[in-house]
Order: structure tokens, then sequence, then C-alpha cells
């Protein structure tokens, strides 16, 4: 049964730690859930991840490369199953995460301010994927140019473990960066900045967004950083207007 606002604040630490328990659990039984779904259906999530390479090597002979990934030790493969599970598991339980965290804070929020963590719920989710997928979308232009500053007599042969990794962090790179116009809603909301400081600072908003960019892609090319600071600037003005049109909205029914 949800708590009122009031039943929250007469919660004793205990009480908040023994929540804070219980929706730890929930969150890590999600991902454990997930982990072992993608332990299962382990070989089409590889295809899934290794179909980029192999479309580009298949359509530029030129690279020196067959698509075929190398196990250089005995655990190479095993690390590389147990990465994809673990952090797939996380991606997949996502929105079950996402709520513990609501259900934990939502009892000291006003019924106004729980209405608005529906739209974060939500819209953290979509944005989440959505930045996954772009990053995999964009994936066989960067290993291209990779590919190509390695040399034309660069034969590409490359260990599983390190192709998974760099696949997985760039779609998660990718999913947390554009998280930042949910925080930036929020950052409004509660008024730490207002539209006009951020709009007036949008030199700088662009500055630094493209060195997070640039910091957080593991790859380093010019291509990820292009595809991951043009989105994420787009974002970052659709946050301020966004931000903006709450405000209003909240100061004219105040008013």
């Amino acid at each position: 049964m949800a708590r009122t606002r009031r039943q929250a604040n007469d919660m004793t630490i205990m009480q908040h730690l023994a929540e804070l328990r219980t929706r730890l659990v929930m969150s890590l039984l999600a991902i454990a859930v997930g982990a072992i779904a993608l332990l299962i259906a382990y070989e089409p999530v590889l295809n899934f991840l290794v179909s980029p390479y192999r479309d580009l090597c298949d359509s530029q002979a030129r690279l020196n490369c067959d698509g075929s990934l190398y196990a250089l030790g005995p655990i190479d493969g095993f690390s590389a199953r147990m990465r994809i599970a673990a952090w797939g598991g996380v991606v997949i339980a996502l929105p079950v995460v996402l709520w513990n965290i609501w259900r934990f804070i939502v009892p000291a929020l006003t019924k106004r301010e729980k209405r608005y963590s529906y739209f974060f719920v939500a819209s953290s989710v979509v944005l989440f994927a959505v930045g996954a997928l772009l990053a995999y979308w964009t994936l066989d232009r960067a290993l291209e140019f990779l590919i190509g500053w390695s040399g034309a007599d660069v034969t590409q042969n490359y260990q599983i473990s390190k192709y998974v990794n760099l696949v997985v962090l760039m779609m998660l790179s990718f999913g947390v960066g554009f998280l930042s116009p949910v925080l930036l809603v929020f950052l409004q909301l509660v008024e730490v900045v207002t539209p006009r400081t951020l709009i007036t600072q949008w030199r700088y908003a662009i500055v630094i967004i493209f060195i997070v960019a640039a910091v957080i892609t593991p790859s380093g090319d010019p291509i990820t950083l292009m595809a991951l600071g043009v989105p994420l600037t787009v974002l970052y003005l659709v946050a301020v207007g966004i931000g903006a049109l709450l405000l209003w909205r909240r100061h004219k029914t105040a008013a």
C-alpha cells in the first residue's frame, strides 16, 4: 500500500534501510533473471553483436577481414559469455530497476511529483534503448574507420573478449549518455538550474557534451564521437524546452 509523505517522514532509519534492501534485492533478482536468459540465448545474441562486423567484411574486401572472432586463451570464450550475460542482464532489467528506484522515492513525493515520475521512468527506458540501438547502427562505420587506419597490409583478427567488450561498452555508453536529458529536466523541476541559465550557457554545454562523449566512448573514433555528440546536443535543447514548458505550467497553476 502506498505511503503518504508524512508516513515516509515518520519512518525510522532501520525502516528506510529495510525498504532499500527490499528494492535492491528485487533489482538484483531481475538482473539475475535477465543474465540467465542471455546465457541460454548466448548464440543468437553473439550473432547479433557480430553481425555488423561480418557484414562490413563481406561488403568491403579491401579491409582484410573475414568476420571471424578468435579465442586466444582457454577463458576467452567464457569471459565473453559472462560479460554479455552480466551487462545484458542489467539492460533487460532496466525497467524493473527504475521502477524500484521510483517506488523507493515515491513516498516522499507530492502528487504532482509522482505524476512526473512516470514520465521519468518511461522516458529513461526509451532513451536508453534508442541510444544503445544508435551505437549498434553506427558500429560498422566506426569499425570501418578504425580498420582503415590500421593499414592496408594489416589482417584483422579480433579476439572475442575484446570485440565483445568494445561493442557492449559502446552500447552502454550511448544508452547512459541518452539519459542526460532526463537528468536536465529533473534538475529544472527541482530548480537547481533554470532554463534561462541552460540557454545562455549553450556554448559551454556543447563543448562539455563533446568532451564527455569523447571520454565515455571506448573506440575514440570521430564517427562515434559525432554519432553521440550531435544527438546529445539536440536532446539538450529538447530537455531545456521541456523543462521550460513544465515550469511555465507550474507557475501558471500556482498563479
